[in-house]
């Protein structure tokens, strides 16, 4: 009786979600990964590893092969000049442009 309300907006509704699947489906790789990051070595190490994690989210967040671009930046990686770091940042093309035609640099 005390979800009654809940209830009824859902009903009466139809566009609402009955569950969280897409949400808990979404976070399950960082709540699988909880205990396997308590043990990183170091705060450092963790740090590190939350830079690479989100990285890798960012590629596939916009459409990037992840893989494909990681291999890709480590190959570049040891003769990239430091003042073009942020062009290896797994950003779609689409996104790389607009950047490009508003003259701003990333």
């Amino acid at each position: 009786m005390k979800r009654w309300p809940s209830l009824s907006r859902y009903a009466e509704t139809g566009h609402l979600p009955i569950d969280n699947n897409p949400v808990e489906n979404c976070i399950r790789p960082i709540a699988l990964g909880k205990k396997n990051w308590l043990f990183v070595g170091s705060e450092r190490a963790g740090q590190r590893a939350a830079a690479i994690q989100t990285l890798l989210g960012t590629a596939k967040l916009n459409g990037v092969n992840s893989v494909e671009w990681l291999k890709d930046t480590l190959e570049k990686l040891p003769t990239w000049p430091n003042s073009g770091i942020d062009e290896l940042l797994p950003l779609a093309p689409d996104v790389i442009e607009a950047f490009k035609l508003n003259g701003t640099k990333w």
